[in-house]
């Protein structure tokens, strides 16, 4: 046994600064660093990259240690944020738990089913705190959303998740980087199992994955869904729309806004048969904070961290996004609502689809 782990088996003063670091500080993990270096009850300790001069200018930034390889960093932590290439997320996950470190595994958890087991596996093993980087659960504009929803029947739900084509998670499909927050979102709003899916996609023509990805999923409760995700739309969208039996709800991620939309007893006054006045409906505007998401999430795993509660996205909770997922941008690429196979029927059943 390491003498981290020796250290990590002795109480640990409560009131003590969390120890934590990032691995990797590319896109999201310069936002990452941003908000330890302002979090209270935190030691921000260091930060990892194979990018030495990105990693040194960081560490630079936020005067804290630069280690280029991140097994370095592990003895010096308590937690970590891994912010690395999804194909990354298994082997750098495994080594911080083995190694007694919690970590928060940007999202997809994994690569493959396979590897988010094993890391889940690994998580309860260790007794160490897995979350997973589902930053939307945070955005203050789907907790309102989540508590709207608790007083209305809801009948459909219309995700749209659109970006303009980028270099940022090129190694992953649509499906992965964009629609995955919405299978999150979705699967926790409706609380039921899924009993119907189709999926069809597109790719640019540069591109090996799946660009733009469009689904249909029917659950047991009758509740119906219509995700929809791009790459390569010229304007950023981020909306979730909510159909209820007497009202729509809107949610706008980017602009942190919620409409609802009630229609009313029409009101009117005729003459002779001539309607002088209508009212046709309502709009209601739902306020809400304007705390950053990321900052939401990052505050909630290191209260997790500290505490030894389990986080709202742990790994069983991403791990059932990623098969959702991985079976939408299979049916996608096949062209068919249900590939006839073992392994598809295995993946139907952790997730009680119905094929009948």
């Amino acid at each position: 046994m390491s003498d981290a782990q020796l250290t990590r088996k002795r109480p640990r003063d409560p009131f003590a600064p969390i120890r934590i670091g990032v691995i990797g500080v590319g896109n999201m993990g310069q936002h990452h660093t941003r908000i330890f270096s302002l979090l209270k009850d935190v030691e921000f300790v260091g930060v990892s990259d194979v990018n030495v001069e990105r990693g040194l200018d960081t560490a630079s930034k936020y005067r804290v240690r630069f280690f280029e390889n991140y097994h370095d960093l592990l003895p010096h932590v308590d937690a970590v944020c891994i912010a690395v290439p999804t194909r990354l997320h298994h082997s750098v996950g495994m080594d911080c738990l083995k190694a007694g470190v919690h970590p928060l595994i940007e999202k997809p958890i994994a690569a493959s089913i396979a590897e988010a087991e094993s890391l889940v596996n690994a998580a309860a093993e260790s007794n160490r705190i897995l979350q997973v980087g589902h930053i939307e659960r945070f955005n203050p504009a789907f907790q309102e959303l989540s508590k709207v929803l608790k007083t209305e029947e809801l009948l459909a739900l219309e995700a749209h998740r659109m970006s303009p084509y980028s270099q940022r998670a090129n190694d992953v499909s649509v499906v992965l980087d964009l629609m995955i927050h919405d299978i999150d979102l979705l699967l926790e709003l409706v609380g039921d199992r899924v009993v119907k899916l189709t999926a069809s996609g597109s790719r640019a023509a540069d591109s090996g994955y799946l660009d733009y990805v469009t689904a249909t999923l029917g659950f047991a409760n009758g509740i119906v869904a219509t995700l929809t995700a791009s790459k390569v739309t010229h304007r950023k969208i981020r909306r979730l729309v909510a159909h209820c039996e007497n009202s729509l709800t809107e949610a706008d991620f980017l602009n942190n806004e919620i409409l609802i939309h009630r229609q009313t007893t029409a009101n009117y006054t005729s003459d002779y048969g001539q309607v002088l006045y209508r009212q046709d409906g309502l709009i209601e505007k739902v306020y809400t904070s304007n705390i950053e998401p990321l900052h939401a999430e990052l505050e909630h795993f290191v209260h997790c961290v500290r505490g030894g509660d389990q986080p709202s996205v742990g790994g069983e909770q991403a791990l059932k996004a990623l098969r959702l997922a991985s079976l939408i941008e299979q049916i996608a690429l096949d062209g068919q609502m249900w590939q006839q196979s073992d392994q598809i029927y295995q993946e139907l059943n952790h997730l009680g689809i119905s094929v009948s």
